[in-house]
C-alpha cells in the first residue's frame, strides 16, 4: 500500500545523516509528515541506506562527521550508478565560501547552514525533490523520443529498402535476369568487402558501415538498363555495334537516375554515392578498356571494382537468352584471366579466396524455372 503524506501526496524518501542524536531527532520530527524519514549517524551507515531499496529521493548530509566526513559520503555517492543521481543537501555550521564551493563542486545540489530554521529546510527541501522530479520526468521524455525516432527510423529505412527492391526488380524483369540475380550480387559485394577490409588498399573506404550501405544499394546497379530499348535488351543474338552503344548507355541512364534523386533530396548521402558510383562504373575495366569513361586502376571507384567482379561471375553461372550457365568452375577460371586486365587484382584475389562463401550464395540464392 502506497502511504501519503500529510497532504494526499505520495511520499517520497529523506535520508538524514547525521553524527548528532539530537539533530536526527529534529529533523526527523520536522519531515516525518510529508516524507518517509530514514536515519544514518554515520557516513557508511549513510551509504548502505542510500543503496537499499526504498532508495531516498533526497539525502540531508552532515558535512562533519567522525571517520568519514560528507565530503568522502557524497564522492562515494556520485561513484555508484545506482546512487549517483539521487540529490545531496549538505547540513554544515562551516560558513566560508571555499567549504560550500568544495561540496558543490563534487556534487552537492545545495547547503543548509545550522542552526537549520525549519521553514528553510523544508522549503529547500521540496524545491529540491522538485527539481528532482522535473529532471527525472525530462529523461522520461527524452528516452521516450529516443524511442520514436530510432522507430520511425526504422521504418524509413525499410520503406528505403523496399524501394530500393521494387525499382531493382522492376530493371531485372525488363531484363532476362531474376531478382535472385539482385540478391546474390548484393550478396557477393558485401562478403568480398568484408574480405577486403582489413587489406591496406581498402581499409579506410570499406568500414562496417559502409559495407552495410553498399549492400544495400547494390541492387540498383542496372537500374538504367528501364531506359534502353526492348528490341536491344532483349535481343536473343549479338548486339551489332550501334546497339552495342545504346546498351552501354544503362550506365548513363543509371547515373543520371540516381543523380535526380540527390536533386530532389537537396543532397547526396554514402549511399546514394556508392549508388551512382555501382550504377555509372560497373563496366569499367582495370586496364581502362572498360566504359562509360575508360576509366582504369584506382580512377574506378572501389565500390565499382567490388560490383564488377561480382556481376561477371554472377552472369557467368547464370543461364541467359544468348547463352547457357557455366559451371563455377569455368566462372572462376575466366575471372582468374582477368586478373589486372579487367579485374583489380587485390579485388579478384579476395573474392577468389572466399569461393566457398560464393558458392553457398550462389546456392541460396539460385534461380528455380
Amino acid at each position: 500500500m502506497t502511504t501519503t503524506s500529510a497532504n494526499g501526496a505520495p511520499r517520497r524518501t529523506i535520508l538524514v545523516v547525521d553524527d548528532t542524536p539530537d539533530n536526527l531527532t529534529l529533523l526527523a520530527d520536522l519531515l516525518k509528515d510529508d516524507y518517509k524519514v530514514k536515519l544514518a549517524n554515520g557516513g557508511a551507515k549513510a551509504l548502505k541506506l542510500a543503496a537499499a531499496a526504498p532508495q531516498p529521493d533526497l539525502i540531508l548530509l552532515d558535512l562533519m562527521m567522525p571517520d568519514m566526513d560528507g565530503y568522502e559520503v557524497i564522492r562515494q555517492l556520485k561513484t555508484e550508478p545506482a546512487t549517483a543521481d539521487i540529490p545531496v543537501i549538505f547540513l554544515t555550521a562551516k560558513a566560508e565560501v571555499e567549504d560550500e564551493q568544495k561540496g558543490l563542486s563534487l556534487g552537492a545540489a545545495d547547503y543548509i547552514h545550522k542552526p537549520i530554521s525549519p521553514p528553510i529546510v523544508l522549503v529547500r527541501v521540496s524545491n529540491q525533490l522538485a527539481v528532482s522530479q522535473a529532471r527525472r520526468m525530462l529523461g522520461d521524455q527524452n528516452a521516450v523520443l529516443e524511442s520514436l525516432v530510432k522507430e520511425r527510423t526504422a521504418e524509413v529505412v525499410k520503406m528505403r529498402d523496399a524501394t530500393i527492391h521494387a525499382m531493382a526488380s522492376l530493371a531485372e524483369t525488363r531484363d532476362n535476369e531474376t531478382g535472385n540475380h539482385i540478391r546474390r550480387t548484393q550478396n557477393y559485394v558485401a562478403a568480398l568487402a568484408h574480405a577486403l577490409k582489413q587489406h591496406p588498399r581498402f581499409s579506410e573506404v570499406l568500414t562496417d558501415d559502409d559495407i552495410e550501405l553498399l549492400h544495400k544499394s547494390a541492387p540498383l546497379h542496372d537500374i538504367g538498363k528501364t531506359g534502353v530499348p526492348d528490341r536491344i535488351l532483349l535481343k536473343p543474338g549479338k548486339l551489332d555495334p550501334d546497339e552495342w552503344e545504346i546498351m552501354k548507355l544503362h550506365t548513363v541512364y543509371g547515373r543520371d537516375v540516381i543523380q535526380e534523386v540527390e536533386r530532389y533530396v537537396g543532397h547526396t548521402s554514402s549511399f546514394l554515392r556508392f549508388a551512382r558510383e555501382i550504377a555509372y562504373s560497373h563496366q569499367e575495366k582495370w586496364d581502362g578498356s572498360g566504359y562509360p569513361e575508360g576509366l582504369a586502376g584506382d580512377e574506378i571507384p572501389v565500390s565499382a571494382r567490388l560490383m564488377a567482379v561480382a556481376d561477371v561471375y554472377d552472369a557467368l553461372i547464370t543461364r541467359r537468352i544468348y547463352k547457357p550457365a557455366f559451371s563455377h568452375q569455368e566462372a572462376m577460371d575466366i575471372l582468374r584471366k582477368g586478373r589486372g586486365n579487367h579485374f583489380d587484382p587485390d579485388v579478384l584475389d579476395a573474392f577468389l579466396g572466399i569461393e566457398a562463401e560464393v558458392l553457398a550464395i550462389a546456392s541460396r540464392f539460385e534461380d528455380h524455372e
